[in-house]
């Protein structure tokens, strides 16, 4: 992997938000210290930020793969309304070398994202525009989903144009995952309004919390560490059914990890059923 690239990947869960007094999950927040600390020493010029979207940005139309030359984050947990700092001609010089990879992207403009990209640049950064991102939406939620072999493959063809940023300074970030099933992510319904969500969760929070799978997150991050691309492939391909709706989102972890093609440790794994789900933070550093 460059020197100039450092590659993360991080759960994300909106319990977070809600837990103020910060007493819950914290193994997996002591990690986050770690790796926050780790990204200001690396000291990033660009962010490129795998994320998945709860059908919230997408609704009637869904791309399997996103690139955004224009977007901002959702009002959401008590968080204001923010636009995000997206360099522009370098992220669409990255959908043109994307289209010549054969990756058919989805060109977006003016979407706005969710938690799933807000909360990796607030634990991470500090701010959701301290530093450039450029958002790379993966559909993680509604089927049918991008194989993860071909997620595998976006990763690589990414890779390979920050490969052409040698000046840059460019922190990857994968965000998502492991085991859960939300429910309002178990009903394949793309209208739910804000309303029907909250009670979905309200109502399913407890069995949520019962279906965290510590097994398959432990076979998870052992493939990312020792990066084993046919162990990861298959455990991905089996999520829905071993880890629960919420663990395709690790198709943003391989996405990540494919742009470094290389093994990533695990800094902390915790699960909290508070939060309903496995949480873990890992680092090519």
């Amino acid at each position: 992997m460059s020197a100039q690239r450092l590659v993360v990947c991080a759960s994300h869960s909106p319990g977070m938000e809600r837990d103020k007094e910060r007493v819950l999950g914290t193994d997996f927040r002591e990690g986050l210290a770690e790796v926050r600390r780790t990204v200001a020493a690396f000291g990033p010029d660009l962010v490129v930020l795998f994320g998945g979207d709860h059908r919230r940005a997408f609704r009637h139309v869904v791309p399997a793969f996103g690139l955004a030359l224009s977007a901002g984050i959702m009002a959401e947990a008590g968080f204001p309304a923010a636009r995000l700092r997206v360099p522009g001609d370098t992220a669409r010089a990255l959908g043109e070398h994307l289209l010549d990879s054969g990756l058919d992207v989805a060109v977006c403009r003016g979407i706005e994202l969710d938690h799933a990209f807000a909360q990796p640049l607030r634990d991470l950064l500090g701010a959701v525009d301290r530093v450039p991102v450029i958002p790379l939406p993966v559909n993680c939620a509604t089927p049918p989903l991008p194989p993860p072999a071909r997620a595998l493959a976006f990763g690589r063809a990414v890779g390979s144009f920050l490969d052409g940023l040698s000046d840059e300074r460019v922190l990857v970030i994968g965000t998502g995952g492991l085991s859960h099933s939300p429910p309002s992510l178990e009903v394949d319904t793309f209208d739910l309004s804000d309303e029907e969500r909250a009670r979905l969760i309200a109502e399913g929070s407890e069995a949520a919390r019962e279906k965290i799978r510590p097994e398959w997150d432990s076979a998870f991050l052992e493939a990312v560490a020792g990066w084993d691309e046919p162990a990861l492939v298959s455990l991905a391909e089996r999520a829905t059914d071993e880890a629960g709706v919420g663990a395709n989102e690790v198709r943003t972890w391989l996405a990540a990890g494919a742009t470094g093609g290389a093994g990533l440790r695990t800094v902390r794994y915790q699960p909290v059923r508070e939060w309903i789900t496995g949480m873990a933070v890992v680092s090519g550093a």
